[in-house]
């Protein structure tokens, strides 16, 4: 049976194993799919150790190891290369290895799942980090009219911004000041800041959330993140968390390796049952 499994430290909090087996099921496939805890020492040799075994064709990467996954691998994907970062492993015929980030997709397809239109919308990235840079590319795909990056440091954002050959990027300091300076409004608004994770409110103005069609939170729990709650306060007609993301990025590792795609609202619902 082929073996799969997702790497991160922490690990036991990951759904991946969960998800992962649910769309066994749905696509009879047959296959084993196991969370292993990576070694913060050498992270390498937790990926030899697993490759060892004929039987392991590829396997997922979450923090603190995307960055070491994309020098391990053999070769990059375009959205890896652009993202310097691997969420997703697959072993080639050859023996070779080729490293993905899924992130974008899941983000992307999440998003228009949701009825949301990115094509010729005024879009405000939150942060400059990794979670953004993992996912500007494929949200840069869909044509949106323009693209603001906003982060603490405008340095950052305005080095991710010159990444893109794409016109209407640009990049700025994530603080109120800062937004008197941009003329019309944002359709979409996406927080990939670690904000929400301590229950913090990025620096946006409530002018700027309010005229907003839908606002995303990559951050995913039980309850609405301190930032959708306010914005739904706000008035914002759609606030969405990280869970689909989550689950079709996992769906786009799922097709990678197995030639197939799952049905993604049957785990979505799932999960939100669970909580």
């Amino acid at each position: 049976m082929d073996n799969y499994a997702v790497f991160g430290n922490p690990i036991e909090q990951s759904k991946s194993p969960e998800i992962h087996s649910i769309f066994a099921k749905q696509t009879k496939q047959k296959l084993n799919y196991v969370k292993i805890l990576g070694s913060l020492e050498k992270f390498s040799d937790s990926l030899e150790a697993f490759f060892s075994d004929p039987s392991a064709k590829g396997c997922n990467v979450t923090a603190p190891f995307k960055q070491d996954a994309a020098k391990w691998v053999s070769s990059l994907s375009e959205s890896a290369k652009f993202g310097e970062a691997v969420n997703t492993i697959i072993k080639q015929e050859d023996g070779s290895f080729t490293g993905d980030n899924t992130d974008g997709v899941g983000l992307v397809t999440d998003i228009l799942t949701n009825g949301v239109e990115i094509k010729n919308a005024s879009i405000l990235l939150l942060g400059a980090g990794g979670a953004a840079r993992g996912v500007l590319k494929d949200i840069a795909a869909q044509s949106p009219s323009n693209i603001v990056i906003a982060n603490r440091t405008a340095a950052k954002a305005e080095a991710l911004a010159s990444l893109l050959p794409f016109a209407k990027v640009q990049g700025m300091e994530l603080s109120h000041r800062s937004f008197d300076s941009i003329a019309g409004h944002f359709d979409i608004i996406i927080n990939s800041t670690s904000a929400s994770l301590s229950s913090e409110l990025p620096d946006v103005p409530d002018t700027t959330i309010s005229q907003a069609s839908m606002v995303y939170d990559m951050v995913y729990g039980k309850q609405l993140s301190k930032f959708l709650q306010h914005a739904k306060k706000l008035g914002v007609p759609k606030t969405i968390d990280g869970l689909g993301m989550l689950v079709e990025q996992a769906s786009e590792s799922f097709h990678l390796w197995r030639g197939v795609r799952p049905d993604t609202s049957e785990v979505v619902k799932k999960l939100r049952e669970q909580f």
